[in-house]
């Protein structure tokens, strides 16, 4: 047998297409993939009854097949638009605010703090990095009353920034920010930037920052996605329904379903709506993400 038909037959059995080895190795890696598809079922599955149960009417929405498309999308918006003159608008406005500013503000400190963890040498910074690490794993439901009662004693309660001030500080933020700097920012450029005579905060701004990007652009929405579906803490510090976030007022409109059915339509699209500024900020800011680690810096 020549030494082509030996190289024909391995290529064959090593792509499982004829008898060999390969087709058993095909039957396993089939596993995983089957695996993610039942998970990914999963947790589409809600997801998609909410955009199926917007679209029906109050009478259709408990006497249709579950995922039988309606005809009352239009009359639900416009019923959820007038409710009570448009507040749930102004919940989604409250929900922009929070998420937006408070994601933004703790993907800046996380940015400094994470830089400051993975590039100096100081005493104490691996005990401050464990201690990240204990904030990570500490449930938020512990730190809802503790952080109500300082609230109260500053007078902040009830407030837009009873609810902002405790999201700018994310531990898990900081812990994603610092493993990125330590991958992303080499040192030897930091070493360079300062034999250059840069200080210190321009080798953090004009260097090491771009370098940081994806990563930072991950703990945004990470913690833009966390804000937006925060519910615990607006339960805790707010009273006042007008500054309510989506979360707390679609909850209130869900309280009073319990005496109004026809309310459970309105809930049921404000739910919907809620999910589309998730969709959207996640194509936007796919774009920023990079596999390439150390693009522009140095190469090993």
């Amino acid at each position: 047998m020549s030494s082509l038909t030996l190289d024909r037959a391995a290529a064959t059995d090593a792509t499982g297409s004829g008898p060999g080895p390969g087709r058993p190795r095909r039957r396993i890696a089939l596993i995983p993939t089957v695996t993610l598809l039942l998970g990914a079922v999963y947790c589409l599955l809600p997801v998609m009854w909410v955009v199926i149960a917007s679209t029906k009417s109050g009478r259709e929405l408990f006497s249709t097949f579950t995922f039988w498309p309606g005809t009352g999308f239009a009359e639900n918006l416009t019923d959820l638009n007038s409710y009570r003159e448009g507040v749930y608008w102004q919940w989604m406005a409250n929900s922009a605010v929070y998420a937006g500013l408070g994601a933004l503000l703790s993907t800046c400190v996380s940015a400094v703090s994470g830089y400051a963890l993975a590039t100096y040498r100081f005493r104490g910074r691996e005990t401050v990095f464990h201690i990240l690490l204990a904030g990570v794993l500490m449930p938020p439901v512990i730190l809802a009353i503790p952080q109500y009662l300082l609230m109260a004693e500053a007078d902040l309660t009830d407030s837009y920034l009873s609810v902002l001030l405790p999201q700018i500080l994310s531990p898990y933020g900081v812990y994603l920010a610092r493993i990125y700097a330590a991958a992303a920012v080499p040192s030897d450029v930091v070493e360079a930037g300062r034999m250059d005579g840069a200080g210190e905060w321009r080798i953090f701004t004009r260097v090491a920052l771009p370098m940081m990007l994806p990563g930072l652009v991950t703990v945004f929405l990470f913690q833009f996605v966390a804000v937006w579906n925060n519910f615990l803490l607006p339960f805790v510090m707010l009273s006042d329904d007008e500054r309510f976030p989506i979360t707390l007022g679609l909850y209130t409109l869900l309280e009073q379903g319990s005496s109004q059915p026809a309310l459970y339509t309105l809930v049921i699209t404000g739910a919907f709506l809620a999910v589309v500024p998730l969709v959207a900020l996640f194509l936007v800011v796919q774009r920023f993400w990079s596999l390439d680690l150390l693009s522009g810096a140095v190469k090993s």
